[in-house]
């Protein structure tokens, strides 16, 4: 249920993130909300979701005095390299989500960080069973 919650956090953070940053863009051509762009964005936050889970943590020991130093404001930069990161997997694997830069995946990480802080804390008794 904990993978279900999360999967479900990452999805929402995601789409406020593409919804605000001009840089993020989730679907290619049409802007109705169809069946397929729904999928993309599961597919993308199932793609965050595992980066977060996978490579996230061994970065984040890398960086370690530089997280110390700017007193953990480095972790989003982290965050914004995971967004990029997303974006490199779903153009490997051709689907709809485009980071255009550094400066949108920043943005984008600030959001995301924001949307599944506040998410986490209003699901808070699911995601502790």
């Amino acid at each position: 249920m904990h993978f279900a919650w999360r999967w479900i956090i990452n999805g929402v953070a995601v789409l406020a993130a593409a919804m605000i940053v001009p840089g993020i863009h989730l679907r290619a051509a049409s802007r109705s909300a169809t069946p397929h762009d729904w999928l993309t964005l599961a597919v993308v936050a199932l793609i965050f979701g595992l980066a977060n889970v996978l490579i996230r943590p061994i970065l984040l020991v890398l960086t370690l005095p530089l997280t110390i130093v700017t007193l953990g404001l480095f972790t989003l930069v982290l965050n914004a390299l995971m967004l990029l990161l997303t974006s490199w997997v779903a153009r490997v694997l051709h689907i709809a989500f485009r980071v255009d830069g550094f400066v949108p995946a920043f943005l984008g990480a600030l959001i995301v960080s924001v949307v599944s802080f506040l998410l986490s804390r209003l699901a808070g008794p699911r995601l502790r069973t």
